[in-house]
């Protein structure tokens, strides 16, 4: 684990754990080591929150002028044939989703089921993977600062 990440308290550390060995396991293209990931990632309480604030970061880091509908859309297309050339279970669906809640955009309906947690921390983790694809930091980087992210909004909140 990352020493920049003693400081958090311990569920901010298990998603910080678990999220780094699911990304991991998503950029070396190790469907055993993501399945055996996402169930610690889909278990820590946050992880999706922590996990949607991440991608936005890359979002934003990679269009510096803005996100727009086609944008998203190309980031959606290239990530669904990228990730199907090695995980044959990927849903294009779930990315959007994921895409959709990280620019808090996504209004749930409460009458479809709900995706499994484990099928959301895996895309989610695929996601994170693709979007790192040549960037200048590593995945730590991005928690770090969305964790901060995250510690400042609940301040204002209070």
């Amino acid at each position: 684990m990352s020493t920049t990440w003693r400081h958090l308290p311990p569920p901010a550390q298990a998603i910080a754990l678990a999220a780094s060995e699911a990304v991991a396991a998503a950029q070396e293209r190790d469907r055993d080591g993501l399945e055996a990931a996402a169930g610690p990632l889909a278990a820590a309480e946050g992880s999706g929150l922590v996990l949607g604030a991440v991608v936005r970061l890359l979002l934003e880091e990679a269009h510096p002028d803005g996100l727009g509908g086609d944008d998203v859309r190309r980031v959606l297309e290239r990530c669904v044939r990228d990730a199907a050339a090695w995980e044959p279970a990927v849903d294009p669906h779930l990315f959007l989703v994921l895409l959709a809640g990280a620019l808090g955009v996504h209004d749930p309906d409460e009458r479809a089921p709900r995706p499994a947690p484990e099928a959301l921390a895996r895309h989610a983790a695929i996601l994170v993977a693709f979007l790192l694809t040549g960037t200048p930091r590593p995945l730590g980087g991005y928690l770090t600062a969305a964790f901060a992210e995250i510690e400042r909004a609940e301040l204002l909140d209070d």
